[in-house]
């Protein structure tokens, strides 16, 4: 629920047992399993809602040759409106095509590639996002990198 990552002060390491439980390298294997199934949908044309935003392949038009334009799918983060607003934060406005479903993370799925469990998954994403939007209340910059 994106509610939970609306936050009027930083999130202290009470807030996020799990994390502090597993290993850093731990952590990157959750995301990666993560970053592997947004992109398993994102190919069969699916967006990925995550609860700070959504993840989307959206068309955009690119200049090929003298008045030659090319319409290619561009894979796009889109912060949720919500939190744009709750944070202040300024993003390009981007819309998702009407015609593309979109899903939330299959923890279950995400948790059999991974070799942890489910719940260990699940806690894992949404304290790094209660990290994410802590930093984000305190002005922090912040960076993910998915492959």
């Amino acid at each position: 629920k994106m509610q939970n990552y609306l936050l009027s002060s930083s999130v202290g390491p009470e807030e996020l047992p799990t994390l502090k439980e597993l290993s850093t390298s731990e952590i990157c294997k959750v995301w990666s399993g993560a970053s592997r199934y947004i992109h398993r949908q994102l190919l069969q044309k699916r967006a990925v809602e995550i609860g700070v935003g959504t993840f989307a392949l959206v068309p955009v038009h690119a200049s090929v040759e003298e008045g030659k334009v090319l319409t290619v799918e561009r894979p796009v983060f889109i912060v949720s409106k919500l939190l744009r607003a709750f944070y202040n934060l300024e993003c390009d406005e981007t819309k998702i095509p009407d015609e593309i479903p979109v899903v939330q993370l299959d923890f279950g799925k995400i948790a059999a590639d991974t070799h942890f469990r489910r719940e260990i998954v699940e806690l894992c994403v949404h304290e790094t996002l209660l990290c994410f939007a802590g930093a984000l209340q305190v002005n922090k910059e912040v960076e993910f990198s998915f492959k």
